[in-house]
């Protein structure tokens, strides 16, 4: 795996130092988070700039979860095309969502501009790319959606999606003018930094055992003490444990690994020159990108098997770079790593109301930088007041997938079987 005790390449090469924080339980607060990564630092930001006092509480570090293991990319809207998002959800609610997560990227880089988070940010878009003609079919089909809403996106023939790419791999792609890259863990660190700096507590190291109401207030008992609180949000996503009853079962667990090449210097110039993120329209996605040192990162769906430097899936991102960039020649990886990712029968989130004044968002399906954001600034509006009609979308219930267990081995088995086929 990651070198240094490292979860990413992502701990080791951001720019925001890393955020360490005692716990401490003066009175009561507000709003206890559990969980330091996107939704519970967005929480805790907004709720502190809204005058709620707010203590984020992480059990091992900030980012610790899939925010520190993220591939980078800062996309607008869902996995689903906005048609079938307001299939899903209904006309009103659904074009709320797509018009809400339509300018999610505008906000998260307003407050990377706000709060000066040193997060490699960059802004050129992401490519959407065609794995075959059906590929170009389906993102013909969302380029058109696209354009009757007015959005910026651009269909990119083979020949101009090899000339941006840096490799005639590809049948053609869509390219998100909305979108961007980061560091993943620098905005994450730069998060806490912004919600500490504007009056928030942050405690790692400190592990939520158990949620238990007294009167009027929520009792949060940790490993290091208890802490009363007025409100309580879980941002633990698809790191949610047993913590509260049912709630691990209400999504499908799936694996994504990621591997990282030593900087690549002037012999990566070509590719991907204006360091958009990529990724495909493939059953069994895949991802690239270039990063600020010039290291190519290539990930799919599963988990590491071996190392960075042996094993099934370094023989796989080997194989995988080799075949879309022929020329390049054989390179050396130094990182590899993998995290979770919640997916949903429906590719959409969710906000649930657990209990009285108890709140999750969960279910990102690979959205999290957008989503955590989004849904960390309604929390704050939600718990200063503002209705419930005002969130991205509507409140749910927890429904439990009864065959969630199962599928996320069988997808296992699956994204295992293509790192050997693509392997040989």
């Amino acid at each position: 795996m990651s070198r240094d005790g490292a979860i990413s390449l992502w701990d080791l090469s951001s720019q925001e130092s890393d955020f360490q924080g005692d716990f401490t339980a003066a009175g009561t607060v507000d709003v206890a988070i559990v969980g330091g990564g996107y939704t519970g630092l967005s929480t805790a930001l907004h709720c502190a700039q809204k005058g709620l006092s707010a203590h984020v509480l992480e059990a091992e570090q900030v980012g610790f979860g899939g925010s520190g293991r993220n591939v980078g990319l800062v996309n607008a809207a869902a996995w689903l095309p906005p048609q079938e998002v307001r299939k899903v959800l209904g006309d009103e609610d659904g074009s709320r969502f797509v018009s809400e997560f339509s300018r999610a990227p505008d906000y998260v880089f307003s407050l990377i501009e706000q709060h000066q988070i040193r997060c490699e940010a960059t802004r050129t878009g992401t490519i959407h790319a065609a794995h075959g003609p059906a590929g170009f079919n389906e993102l013909s089909g969302r380029k058109a959606e696209w354009d009757r809403l007015g959005e910026p996106v651009d269909l990119l023939s083979r020949e101009e999606v090899s000339k941006l790419i840096g490799s005639d791999f590809f049948h053609g792609g869509l390219v998100d003018h909305r979108a961007g890259t980061i560091n993943p863990m620098g905005y994450c660190r730069g998060l806490a930094r912004a919600a500490r700096g504007a009056g928030a507590e942050i405690s790692t190291g400190t592990r939520v055992t158990k949620l238990a109401r007294d009167v009027d207030l929520w009792r949060v008992s940790t490993d290091r003490g208890d802490l009363s609180a007025r409100a309580v949000v879980l941002g633990t996503n698809a790191y949610t444990d047993e913590l509260w009853p049912g709630l691990k079962r209400s999504f499908t667990l799936i694996h994504y690994f990621q591997l990282a090449t030593k900087p690549l210097g002037p012999d990566a110039a070509h590719i991907l020159q204006q360091r958009q993120g990529l990724w495909d329209t493939g059953r069994i996605m895949f991802s690239l990108r270039r990063d600020a040192n010039d290291r190519l990162i290539i990930g799919s769906m599963g988990t590491v098997i071996g190392s960075f430097n042996k094993g099934l899936s370094h023989r796989w991102a080997k194989k995988r770079i080799a075949r879309i960039f022929p020329s390049l020649g054989p390179v050396a990886f130094e990182e590899a790593w993998h995290g979770r990712i919640a997916m949903t029968p429906d590719h959409l989130p969710r906000v649930h109301q657990l209990a009285d004044n108890l709140y999750t968002p969960i279910g990102y399906n690979g959205r999290g930088i957008t989503t955590g954001t989004i849904f960390g600034r309604a929390m704050a509006d939600l718990l200063a007041g503002e209705g419930a009609d005002t969130l991205p979308l509507p409140m749910s219930g927890v429904s439990t997938v009864s065959n969630g267990p199962l599928m996320s081995r069988f997808y296992q088995m699956a994204f295992t079987a293509n790192q050997i086929i693509r392997s040989v």
